[in-house]
């Protein structure tokens, strides 16, 4: 009776302990549930917004070596001008690397037709700088598209 009565007092605790157990095992689960539920909510609210954004594309510059033309003045004035070429596409950034000493040519020219005191305020090199993106973007011949330049930005700008 002995040898009975250990075996049936070892059945009883246990229960109460895996019951706890279980429990405990139920409640990590569900918090575990929650936090994932809540992850998903928060998150999944935010993925689909940034999914609609579309990526910035990668700017593609052309950059012209700087150019030092006379100015139209009285005694001896000239510009110093660095310039950068923003292109649409690298179809476009070629064909300006293939026709460079053409639309170095054009620029020249063009700048070169400047007083000094049209080139002065922040208006002026804005005003300018549209100017030479038109310019460059005539088509060099009748059988070729415009260039493709979206925009002109100016590195270096000196008016002496």
């Amino acid at each position: 009776m002995a040898t009975s009565s250990p075996g049936a007092s070892a059945t009883p605790a246990a229960a109460p302990r895996s019951s706890k157990l279980l429990i405990g095992l139920l409640l990590g689960v569900a918090l575990l549930g929650v936090g994932a539920a809540g992850y998903m909510f928060l998150h999944g609210r935010s993925a689909p917004a940034e999914a609609a954004k579309p990526l910035p594309e990668k700017p593609i510059f052309v950059t012209l070596e700087p150019l030092t033309v006379n100015l139209q003045a009285e005694g001896r004035k000239f510009l110093h001008i660095g310039m950068s070429l923003k292109v649409r596409d690298e179809a476009a950034k070629a064909q300006i690397v293939e026709f460079m000493p053409e639309l170095r040519s054009r620029a020249l020219l063009m700048l070169s037709n400047r007083a000094p005191d049209t080139l002065m305020s922040t208006e002026d090199k804005a005003k300018l700088a549209e100017e030479v993106r038109t310019e460059l973007n005539r088509p060099l011949s009748d059988t070729l598209p415009p260039q493709g330049i979206a925009s002109v930005s100016f590195n270096t700008f000196v008016v002496q």
